[in-house]
């Protein structure tokens, strides 16, 4: 299913299907405020292993992240986050930035697995955090690339739709999407650390 929706104003109904998919262990691809994304409910704990195949490597190998719609939901999933993090976070966020943060034991260990880390993101698109904030818990993120090399049809919602239609549930088209990923910033040590310089600036 390839559904259009428009970030100033994204139709109500649509949002509700593509919930009521992700509660039923769905998965979409989406806009961001970087490269179109793929992802599903964190809690479901097979949609997370489908998310896992069609990207073609092994759950417990995978490095997802998720989507938060605002930092309220950042003592649920992270642990020990000081007052520079939160500060940094509140100053980049919403932004094209991933954080990772350590994690805390109420994420779904279909993503943790032995890994002490978890990614947080909260996109500048007004599109997922609507869904995100329906839904009312975060979704998995990973973006739509292979061997760190942006393919043309990352950026296209009806090429992406044609590559995809057969192993997710909805594409949104919101637009042409970007074709550089967000900057990672590790906030799990004592300083954080750059670890990856994409869309979101980062100060010397």
């Amino acid at each position: 299913m390839l559904l259009k929706l428009y970030e100033k104003n994204p139709d109500p109904r649509h949002i509700n299907k593509i919930v009521e998919l992700l509660e039923h262990g769905g998965v979409i691809i989406y806009p961001t405020d970087t490269v179109y994304g793929m992802g599903c409910d964190i809690t479901k704990a097979r949609a997370v292993e489908r998310v896992a195949r069609i990207k073609g490597v092994k759950p417990d190998k995978a490095r997802f992240s998720f989507i938060c719609s605002d930092l309220s939901h950042l003592s649920d999933f992270a642990r020990h986050v000081n007052n520079t993090t939160f500060k940094l976070m509140k100053s980049c966020l919403p932004g094209p930035y991933t954080f990772i943060l350590a994690a805390s034991n109420q994420v779904p260990k279909s993503i943790k697995h032995h890994r002490k880390t978890v990614g947080i993101r909260i996109p500048d698109n007004n599109i997922i955090l609507e869904i995100v904030r329906k839904l009312g818990r975060p979704i998995l993120t990973t973006s739509l690339k292979k061997d760190d090399h942006i393919l043309e049809y990352s950026t296209d919602p009806e090429l992406i739709y044609e590559e995809y239609r057969d192993f997710v549930d909805v594409v949104i088209d919101g637009g042409y999407g970007g074709i550089v990923p967000s900057t990672i910033i590790d906030c799990s040590g004592d300083e954080p650390e750059v670890l990856r310089v994409g869309l979101g600036e980062v100060d010397d």
